[in-house]
């Protein structure tokens, strides 16, 4: 999976054609991951994402995950080792 940041002056990544989801909340706020082929059921079931900043440190996990009519968002749910 790949997360992209919004770093004034760097280049997002951001490939032309494909799809991302903004994440939104938790330590990856305002992150965009790459949510190319993902099926609804996908988007929904979200995902668990390194993240350096979250409650647990370096190696552990950010879980994010989608809601209902909100696709082009996913939303943080809480943390784990």
């Amino acid at each position: 999976m790949n997360i992209y940041g919004s770093q004034p002056g760097k280049p997002s990544g951001e490939v032309p054609g494909h799809r991302y989801a903004t994440l939104t909340g938790g330590p990856l706020d305002g992150q965009l991951i790459d949510v190319t082929g993902w099926s609804a059921q996908e988007l929904l079931d979200g995902a668990a994402l390194v993240a350096l900043l979250g409650v647990f440190g370096p190696g552990g996990r950010s879980h994010y995950e989608g809601r209902h009519g909100d696709p082009d968002r996913l939303h943080w749910i809480g943390d784990t080792p």
